[in-house]
C-alpha cells in the first residue's frame, strides 16, 4: 500500500507516538497549579515550548499552542488586524493561500475591510514586486504561505518580508507545509503551523507573534497561553508535537534529498507514461516530497477511486472531487488544467519501490477512466455561421473538453469551435487544453445557456 497524501496529514512519527505515551502519565494535571502534579505538567509544557521555539527560530514567550493550524491562522489574522486597526483595514493575501487564510479574508471584507489578492504565475509563485506594489497607507497586515499545499511551490517569503518591513507592515506566514523541513527565512512578524503536517498529532497548532507586533486577541479573555489561545492545554499532544518537530528536523536534510529524487522521477516519467498530462507547480522551488499533475479527459474522482483500488492514496484539486463543483482555487489562480488532477505528497520514509509501483499502476488507472469516458452520449454538434458548436450544457468536467477534442480535428485550420458549457471548470480547463494542444483560445462569450468558449484551430 502507498499512502501518498502527506500534505494533508503525515503519518504519526514514531517519536511523536513515544512522547505521547510517555507524557500521558505526567502531563494530565493543570499546569497553572502549584502542587507537584501541576508543576510536572508545567515543566513538560515549558520544555515543549522551548523545543518548538528553537525549531521555529523565535523566543519561547513569542509562541503559543493552539487547537489546530486553522485556529492559529484565524487567531493570528484577527489579532493582528485588531491590533493595527488604527493603521488601517487593508489586508493583502496571495491568490493561492490556504482556505483558512482566504476565509479569514472574506470575514474581514464582510466586516468592512478591504482585501488585495496578489496573483501568481503559472508555477504558482508570487512576484515580490507585486506584494510591494499592493502595500499602501492603511495596510494593516499581509499574509503569505511559505509553500503551497496543493502544488508544493515555495514562495519568496524573505523578499516579501523585506518589502513589508520597509513599509512598516507585519507579515503573517502560513508555514504549515514547510516547517518540518526547516525554519522560515526572512524578517516575518507572525507565523502559523500545524503539527499533523510534520508527523505530530492532530489538534495542535503553533502561533508565533514577534515582540513589538501590535496584537489584540479576539474573543473573551483567557489566562492561558498568554491570552492568545483559550482553553486547557493538551499537554501530551503538545509534547508529542514538539518532540516530533525536533525529530523530523534532525532527519530533514537527508530525507529531503531522497524524496526530491523520487518526485523528480515522477515529474519526468508521468508525461512519458501518460499522454496529455501536465505537471504543474514550480519545477525547482518546491517542497521535496510534493508533485502535482493533471490528466486531460479524466474525471478526478474516478481516477482517485481507481488508484485507491490499486493501493495508492492520493489527493486531487479537480472540481470532480469537490462538493462545490468548482475547481481548486490554487489551480484556477495558476491558470493550469484542473481536470484529472492528482497530488502526490510523499511521507518521510517512502520507499523507492513504492514510487516505481505507482508509476506502473498510474497509466492503467488513467486508461481505465478515459475508456469509461471516451464514448459518452454524444453531445449535440451543429454548424452555426461556419463555426462548429458543441452543446455540453449540463455536462460536468471533463466532458466539455472531451467533446471539444472529438470535433477539433474536423474543423479546418483557422476555423472555430464554440463549446457551450455551464460547468465552472470549463472556464479553466478549455484554455489550459488549448495551451497544451497548440490551439488558440479566443475567449468566453455570453450564451442563452451557460457560456460559449471559442477555440480556433491552428494546426
Amino acid at each position: 500500500m502507498g499512502y501518498f497524501d502527506a500534505a494533508s496529514s503525515a503519518p504519526l512519527h514514531p517519536v511523536a507516538r513515544q512522547a505521547l505515551h510517555a507524557s500521558l502519565d505526567e502531563g494530565w494535571a493543570d499546569p497553572a497549579r502549584l502542587y507537584r502534579e501541576g508543576r510536572r505538567a508545567r515543566m513538560l509544557l515549558d520544555a515543549a515550548r522551548e523545543a518548538a521555539a528553537e525549531a521555529v527560530g523565535c523566543r519561547a514567550d513569542e509562541l503559543v499552542f493552539t487547537s489546530s493550524g486553522t485556529r492559529a491562522v484565524h487567531d493570528g489574522i484577527a489579532g493582528a488586524l485588531a491590533g493595527r486597526r488604527r493603521a488601517g483595514r487593508h489586508l493583502i493575501v496571495s491568490a493561492v493561500e490556504h482556505s483558512s487564510v482566504l476565509h479569514a479574508a472574506e470575514v474581514h471584507e464582510a466586516d468592512g475591510g478591504t482585501v488585495t489578492r496578489v496573483a501568481v504565475d503559472r508555477g504558482g509563485r508570487v512576484d515580490p514586486a507585486a506584494y510591494a506594489a499592493a502595500l499602501r497607507p492603511g495596510t494593516a497586515l499581509a499574509c503569505l504561505q511559505s509553500a503551497n499545499h496543493e502544488v508544493g511551490t515555495e514562495q519568496p517569503v524573505a523578499e516579501v518580508a523585506r518589502a513589508c518591513r520597509e513599509a512598516g507592515v507585519p507579515l503573517l506566514v502560513d508555514a504549515a507545509q514547510s516547517l518540518g523541513w526547516g525554519p522560515v527565512e526572512g524578517d516575518w512578524s507572525l507565523l502559523a503551523a500545524s503539527a499533523h503536517k510534520w508527523g505530530g498529532p492532530s489538534g495542535v497548532g503553533l502561533l508565533v507573534v514577534r515582540k513589538g507586533v501590535r496584537f489584540a486577541p479576539r474573543g473573551p479573555a483567557d489566562e492561558r497561553e498568554s491570552g492568545r489561545a483559550p482553553g486547557f492545554e493538551n499537554i501530551p499532544a503538545v509534547v508529542a508535537a514538539a518532540a516530533s518537530l525536533r525529530a523530523v528536523r534532525a532527519e530533514a536534510a537527508q530525507e529531503a534529498a531522497r524524496l526530491r529524487e523520487l518526485t523528480e522521477l515522477v515529474r519526468a516519467r508521468v508525461p512519458e507514461l501518460v499522454p496529455d498530462t501536465e505537471v504543474v507547480g514550480d519545477p525547482v522551488r518546491r517542497l521535496p516530497g510534493t508533485v502535482t499533475f493533471s490528466c486531460l479527459y479524466v474525471d478526478g474522482e474516478a481516477l482517485l477511486h481507481e488508484l485507491d483500488r490499486a493501493g495508492f492514496s492520493v489527493s486531487s484539486g479537480s472540481s470532480c472531487t469537490s462538493s462545490t463543483l468548482t475547481p481548486s482555487h490554487v489551480l484556477k489562480a495558476m491558470g493550469v488544467l484542473s481536470e484529472g488532477n492528482v497530488r502526490v505528497s510523499l511521507p518521510r520514509g517512502t520507499a523507492a519501490g513504492d514510487v516505481d509501483r505507482f508509476l506502473e499502476v498510474l497509466p492503467r488507472a488513467v486508461a481505465a477512466v478515459r475508456g469509461k469516458l471516451g464514448a459518452p452520449a454524444a453531445s449535440e454538434v451543429v454548424r452555426e455561421a461556419g463555426a462548429v458548436v458543441v452543446d455540453a450544457v449540463g455536462r460536468r468536467c471533463p466532458i466539455p473538453v472531451i467533446e471539444l477534442a472529438k470535433v477539433i480535428g474536423d474543423v479546418p485550420v483557422g476555423g472555430t469551435v464554440r463549446v457551450l458549457a455551464d460547468d465552472e471548470a470549463a472556464r479553466l480547463d478549455i484554455p489550459a487544453w488549448c495551451e497544451m494542444r497548440g490551439q488558440e483560445y479566443v475567449g468566453e462569450e455570453p450564451a442563452e445557456r451557460g457560456s460559449a468558449y471559442v477555440v480556433r484551430r491552428l494546426s
